[in-house]
C-alpha cells in the first residue's frame, strides 16, 4: 500500500503538483449530521450508521432548549426537521424571530423544554431529494448532546476505533443575546466526559469568531473556524470570510483556532487556501461533500435528475489530492472508501 504522498500524486494526475502528506495522517472522515444521505439527519440512527460505515467523527449541530439542555438540530427552528406541526398542543408557539439578521418563521428549540421536545420525532429535511430517507420519518426523537457523547464512547469501546464528535455551536451570539450563552455549558459537558485537551476526540466548530475566542480561554479542545464562500460571521467579529481566508486573515485565525472548515468551493480548482492555511499552521476540513447532482460541480455530475448520485468519490479524491486534512460528507461510506483506497 502506497503512502499518502503517492496517493495525492496519483489522484492529482496530468502533471499537477500534489500536496505531500505524512504517512501517519490520512484525512479524517467527518459524518456530516451522521450518515445524512441515508437517514434523517441528526438522529442517533444516522450517527450509528455513519460509524458502521467507517466515519472517524460524527457531527452534531448544537442548539439549546428553554431549560438549557443541548439538543442536536441543524437549526433552532425545527419545523422542517421534526413533526412539531402535527402537534396541536404546540400550534401557538409558531412565531417569527430574527436570527442572524434575517426573519425566520417556525418553532424554536429555545421555546421548548427538553421534555416537550422529546415528544417530537425527526423527519427528513430534504424529502423531495432524499425520498428513501422519508421511510425513516417518525422513528427517532431529537437527541441530546449527552446521548451523542455516550454513543461515541460506546462505539469506541465496541469497534476498537476512536470515534470522535465534531459539534458545531449554532447561532451562539443569538443564544447569548436571549440569555442562553453556550460556551461554559458546552465546556462543562465535554470536560465531564474527560475531554478537555488537544488529544481529546473532539473538535468544536463555529461560523462565528468571538464564540471560538472565548472557548480558547476555557478549554484545550481543538477549535475549528468555519468559513463560507460569501458573507461574514454573524457576530460581526470579522469583515468577511474572504478576508479571513487571506494569508493575513489565516494568521489571525491561527491565534485561536487549530484549523478551518471552509466551503468546499474554496479549496477547489487549484485555490491557494489549503497551502496558505498549512503555512499558517492550520488544518483544513472542507464541507460538505454530497452525492446528489444538485450539490456537485458540473464536472462531477452524471446524466439524470438533481437527485441522481454523481461522482462524489472522485470529488473527494481530488480534495484529498489537493491536501485537505479531513472532510465533511453526508455519505461517510464513500468517504471511508476514498480514505482507505489502496493505490
Amino acid at each position: 500500500m502506497l503512502g499518502w504522498t503517492m496517493i495525492a500524486a496519483l489522484a492529482a494526475g496530468d502533471g499537477a503538483v500534489a500536496a505531500e502528506r505524512p504517512l501517519s495522517t490520512p484525512p479524517i472522515v467527518i459524518a456530516h449530521r451522521g450518515a445524512s444521505g441515508s437517514r434523517p439527519e441528526h438522529t442517533l440512527s444516522a450517527y450509528r450508521l455513519a460509524i458502521e460505515q467507517g466515519a472517524d467523527f460524527i457531527e452534531p449541530d448544537l442548539v439549546l432548549t428553554k431549560d438549557d439542555v443541548f439538543v442536536v438540530r441543524h437549526e433552532n427552528e425545527i419545523g422542517g426537521t421534526t413533526d412539531v406541526a402535527d402537534h396541536p398542543e404546540f400550534a401557538a408557539r409558531r412565531t417569527t424571530k430574527t436570527i442572524d439578521g434575517r426573519p425566520v418563521e417556525g418553532w424554536f428549540t429555545e421555546d421548548f423544554t427538553l421534555s416537550e421536545l422529546r415528544t417530537l420525532r425527526a423527519r427528513e429535511r430534504l424529502p423531495q431529494l432524499r425520498t428513501g430517507n422519508v421511510a425513516y420519518d417518525g422513528r427517532d426523537p431529537v437527541p441530546t448532546l449527552a446521548e451523542v457523547i455516550a454513543l461515541a464512547r460506546q462505539a469506541t469501546r465496541d469497534t476498537g476505533r476512536t470515534i470522535g464528535i465534531y459539534p458545531e455551536t449554532k447561532h451562539p451570539s443569538y443564544f447569548a443575546g436571549i440569555g442562553h450563552p453556550m460556551e461554559a455549558r458546552l465546556v462543562a459537558q465535554l470536560h465531564a466526559a474527560g475531554w478537555d485537551g488537544p488529544d481529546a476526540p473532539v473538535f468544536i466548530q463555529s461560523f462565528e469568531v468571538a464564540n471560538l475566542q472565548r472557548l480558547k480561554t476555557m478549554t484545550g479542545v481543538r477549535l475549528i473556524q468555519l468559513m463560507d464562500a460569501a458573507g461574514a460571521p454573524a457576530d460581526g467579529a470579522a469583515q468577511s470570510y474572504a478576508a479571513m481566508a487571506t494569508p493575513a486573515g489565516l494568521a489571525a485565525v491561527a491565534r485561536y483556532a487549530w484549523g478551518i472548515g471552509p466551503n468546499k468551493s474554496m479549496v477547489a480548482d487549484g485555490a491557494p487556501l489549503i497551502a496558505d492555511a498549512h503555512r499558517a499552521g492550520l488544518r483544513v476540513h472542507p464541507w460538505t461533500y454530497r452525492a446528489e447532482n444538485l450539490f456537485l460541480p458540473e464536472r462531477y455530475r452524471v446524466a439524470g435528475t438533481p437527485a441522481t448520485h454523481g461522482r462524489i468519490g472522485q470529488e473527494i479524491a481530488d480534495a484529498v489530492a489537493a491536501g485537505v486534512d479531513g472532510f465533511f460528507t453526508d455519505f461517510p461510506l464513500i468517504g471511508a472508501q476514498v480514505r482507505d483506497a489502496p493505490y
